[in-house]
Formats: structure tokens, C-alpha cells, sequence
């Protein structure tokens, strides 16, 4: 039985489509408005209403992403293009047709709820996606985070890739080649996605997403893991970086318009973002240092994690009891201001973000376009607490194209797109530290958001290349003497060190981890190896 709010989505069709997959569903709720989904969710005890108006939910044993239960079905279609590997785990045919067959026969007469819509605002690249989840919640988060679509589009829809979410079913690992039982798989040649055994609602974006970065390139469109916003003359700028490195708090700029905070394409035409969403952090926000995600916690918006006051049901977004991941899903129309259909032109400049929890990485640099495509590649940050099950503390990590673990294809292949784009369009690349100054983690502070927020300030409107400039020898980067807003001695890294010793050691540290890391990438070109930090 095929349930709706709007007539025109209660239509045989989706039955059918699902039929012909031999998926048979008991009562099936299809897009759903959002009082429909939150008073399901309530009704179903999966999530409480908070004082904001927001929905509060739980994600179980799981708080952040299983990258290493993530697999990609190696086929005629991946076997020679997928970049195997410690991020990219291969699964035969063979396994997850048998894991197919048991969720199939798991879900088989159950109640689902259905999301049909798209994932990519640009009409000409979008890809159309049903999302099938057991949980309520989870249906509401994939509403919020992709491209919902008009009646009129759901009328005649066909889905190009399926994802089925099921968080009560688990993987045999010793019969079906999974490391554990939960997993996240991709088929490529049969255009469908399953997940199961884990509740952690952005297995399901992230998988998208992957799927965006292996056609992409296909079609000569630049797949990018960054946040992107509009200044008050149409200048598009982009900001690159990993989980928790500054992405949508940066780009939620209430003097400039937010296009949108994660991922994003980048066609003959300009930027296009992937989603229809946001997926913030909420761990310690503040009203007055990030306005625009505070005002978007209301009805409509789902809370992950977030611990509720005993009595008041009032957010405490400084309690991390639970994870530091905190996080709110919420529609890009929530942000004042925002693009939407969220396209923009070509950008202009573009920030390579990174949490550098040495404390020895310069809090702004200008990059050439060898040095750009080489801190691409390597993608240098620090894991923070919570993004991953493990990660208790910062750790440094390479991550090639600030996204490793979402990029199907090989590094140079993305480097070479983005060399291309800085080419044709004559964009400005910069490297900002938003990790720690004056030491390491555990000695040193993290950087003050206000001179982060100067510094990107004085990229985009071209103040920063109006100053002198310092070179750093060791990362073999040019740093500005001043920038508006920001005391001189934080643009040295040295400076803030008392021991300058333990600075050089430290830097020279980082810079052969560099130069160890890159070796990986094996026959690159000289002159983007040459843009790389000194030993």
C-alpha cells in the first residue's frame, strides 16, 4: 500500500519499479511532507521534539561514519577505473547478491518509507535517487539533505540509483565478505546502494556522494568535497576540508550567500551544489559566532546526538557525552539568503582548509597552481573527535583531495580537473590553518575563528596579495606579513612558539610526512612535486 500527502505521488509506478527489483514492501509511505514524517517519527518513538521545534534523535552505537565497512562492487564496470586500495575495499558479485537476497527477504512486507528526488541542482547533471529507509527519521534526514522534487516531477519518476537503508539487518561477515556486519556497499552496474546494521544517518549523503564523484568526471564535471557561498558582486568562492576543518561554519557568511556547505560540481558552466541540505556540527555552537545554523535549528531540522536538558528539552550543545559529532540536518532554504536552485558562477577563489593539530602549519598561504594541485593530493588535516568510531582525539591524516574516502577514482585524476579549472579561470588559491597556534594539540589553543574569518575575508576581496610576503622555507609556501584583523606575529607559526626550536623540529616533522605521504601518488609531475614542502 502506497501512502502520500500529495495525490499525484500515489501512482502505481513506484510499486512497479520496485516489483521489477523483486522488492516487495508492505506499507510504503512515499515523500511524505515534513509534520507527516515528524509525527511518525514521534508516534514510532524514534526521536523527541525539542525546545527549538527541532527533532532530537539518537544514532546508537554509532556516532560517525565506518569508513572501513564501506565497499564498492568490483564489476567490468570498477574493476580498472576504481582506485583500490585501504579506502576503496572491494566486494565481489558474488557477496552481495547474497546479501541482496537475505535484505530482500528481511524487508520483504514491511513498513518503508520512500524519498524520491535528486542529487545535483544543475538540471543537466542531476542524478535521480530513491532513498528507502526503515526508520522514519532517516527518510526525514535524506527529505532535508537532498533536491525535493516537484509534484509534477514525481508523476512520471524513475529513480537512477536506489538506496535501501536498513539499520536492523545485519551482514554474516564469515559467508559474505564483509569485515563485520555492518555495511555500506555501492553497485555501480546495478545502480543501487545497501546499507545495514548502522543507524548513523550520513552513511546515506556520503554514499551519494561517492556515487557523484565516479560519474562526474565521466561527463567532464569537477567532483568536489567543499562548501561554497556568493559575495554581494557574484563572486563564487569554494572552501575544501574534511569533516570538522571549518567548511560550513566559513561558508555560512551572513554578508555573503551560501550556495551550500559540502559538496558541490564544478561543469562548464560554474558551481552546482550536490544537495538540497546542510549537515553542521553542532558541538559548542554559539548563537553569536554562528547565527545563520542557530536560527536554522526549528521544525523541520533533525538533531543527531545532541543532548537534551532534563526538564526543558532545551539543546546543550556544549555536552558531548554522547560524541563530539553532534550534528543538524537541515533544508539549504532554512539559511538566510541562500541560492536557491543552488548554482553559481565560476569561482574565483578557492580555500584549501586544514586543522593542523601540530600548530606548525602558516594560518594563510597563497598557492600557485602546482602547489594547489599538490595540496589537493594530499589532503593534509587532522581527524577530529567523533567524524569516525575511534577517533578520540586529533590526529593528523592525509586525505587526498580533503575527501579520500569519498573519491572512488584515483588522485590525479581530480588534481588534473581542478589544475584545468584554475587554468581556464584564472582563480586564486589559498591555504588556511584553522587547527592550532603557539604549540600542539594539548600545549597549544585552537586558531580564533575571528582572525580565521579575517583571513578568509582578506582572500576573497584581494587584500591578502596586497602585502608583503614571507616564505616558509620548510613547507615552502608564502605567507603574508599582515592581514586586516589579525595581530602580525599569528601569521608566522614560529612567532607563537616560545621554544623556536621545537617549532623548526616539529615542521620539519610534518614536512617529511609530507614528502612521505606523497611517494604513494608514485609518477607525478616534477613541477607539482617540486611545489611540496623541504626536508
Amino acid at each position: 500500500m502506497l501512502v502520500g500527502d500529495n495525490p499525484k505521488i500515489i501512482t502505481a509506478k513506484p510499486m512497479k519499479q520496485l516489483a521489477e527489483m523483486d522488492i516487495k514492501l508492505g506499507r510504503i509511505h512515499r515523500n511524505l511532507s515534513v509534520p507527516s514524517m515528524v509525527e511518525q517519527i514521534i508516534v514510532r518513538n524514534e526521536g523527541i521534539l525539542s525546545s527549538t521545534g527541532a527533532l532530537s534523535v539518537k544514532t546508537g552505537r554509532f556516532t560517525g561514519r565506518s569508513p572501513d565497512d564501506k565497499y564498492i562492487v568490483d564489476d567490468e564496470v570498477t574493476h580498472n577505473s576504481v582506485n583500490w586500495g585501504k579506502v576503496n575495499h572491494p566486494i565481489s558479485e558474488e557477496n552481495f547478491d547474497k546479501i541482496f537476497r537475505r535484505m530482500k527477504k528481511h524487508i520483504e512486507d514491511k513498513e518503508f518509507f520512500i524519498f524520491d528526488g535528486f542529487v545535483g541542482a544543475d538540471t543537466d547533471h542531476r542524478l535521480p535517487i530513491r532513498v528507502i529507509n526503515n526508520r522514519a527519521w532517516h527518510n526525514l534526514f535524506a527529505r532535508q539533505l537532498f533536491i525535493r522534487p516537484t509534484g509534477e516531477e514525481l508523476e512520471d519518476y524513475k529513480p537512477e540509483f536506489t538506496l535501501i537503508s536498513c539499520d536492523d539487518f545485519a551482514a554474516i561477515p564469515e559467508e559474505e565478505g564483509t569485515r563485520t556486519e555492518t555495511f555500506i556497499i555501492i553497485n555501480f552496474k546495478k545502480k543501487l546502494v545497501l546499507i545495514g546494521s548502522t543507524s548513523y544517518a550520513g552513511e546515506i549523503k556520503k554514499a551519494m556522494f561517492s556515487i557523484m564523484n565516479f560519474l562526474l568526471p565521466r561527463k567532464g564535471v569537477f567532483p568536489m568535497h567543499c562548501s561554497a557561498n556568493v559575495g554581494e558582486s557574484g563572486d563564487t568562492a569554494l572552501f575544501f576540508g574534511l569533516s570538522g576543518t571549518g567548511k560550513t561554519t566559513l561558508s555560512a557568511d551572513p554578508d555573503r550567500r551560501l550556495v551550500g556547505d559540502d559538496e558541490h560540481g564544478w561543469s562548464d558552466s560554474g558551481v552546482f551544489n550536490f544537495e538540497g541540505g546542510c549537515y553542521a556540527k553542532c558541538i559548542n555552537l554559539k548563537q553569536e559566532k554562528e547565527p545563520q545554523i542557530w536560527n536554522a535549528i526549528r521544525f523541520g531540522s533533525v538533531m543527531e546526538n545532541v543532548v537534551m536538558r532534563d526538564g526543558s528539552r532545551e539543546p546543550d550543545f556544549d555536552d558531548g557525552s554522547l560524541t563530539e559529532n553532534t550534528r543538524v540536518a537541515y533544508p539549504l532554504d532554512y539559511i538566510d539568503g541562500a541560492i536557491i536552485p543552488s548554482v553559481a558562477g565560476h569561482p574565483k577563489v578557492i580555500v584549501f582548509l586544514t586543522a593542523d593539530a601540530f600548530g606548525v602549519m602558516p594560518p594563510i598561504a597563497r598557492l600557485t597552481k602546482e602547489s594547489a594541485m599538490y595540496h589537493f593530493m594530499s589532503g593534509y588535516t587532522s581527524k577530529l573527535a567523533g567524524t569516525e568510531r575511534g577517533i578520540t582525539e586529533p590526529k593528523e591524516t592525509f586525505s587526498h583531495c580533503f575527501g579520500a574516502p569519498f573519491m572512488p577514482l584515483h588522485a590525479q585524476e581530480y588534481a588534473k580537473m581542478l589544475g584545468e579549472k584554475i587554468t581556464e579561470h584564472g582563480t586564486r588559491v589559498y591555504l588556511i590553518n584553522t587547527g592550532w597556534t603557539g604549540g600542539p594539540y594539548g600545549v597549544g589553543k585552537r586558531m580564533n575563528l575571528t582572525y580565521t574569518r579575517a583571513m578568509v575575508s582578506a582572500a576573497l576581496n584581494g587584500e591578502i596579495d596586497k602585502v608583503p610576503i614571507k616564505h616558509h622555507g620548510i613547507f615552502n609556501l608564502d605567507m603574508p606579513a599582515s592581514c586586516p584583523g589579525v595581530p602580525d606575529e599569528v601569521l608566522d607559526p614560529r612567532n607563537t612558539w616560545s621554544d623556536k626550536d621545537r617549532y623548526d623540529a616539529a615542521a620539519k616533522r610534518l614536512a617529511m610526512l609530507f614528502i612521505k605521504n606523497f611517494e604513494k601518488f608514485g609518477n607525478v609531475s616534477k613541477d607539482i612535486v617540486q611545489a611540496g614542502p623541504k626536508a
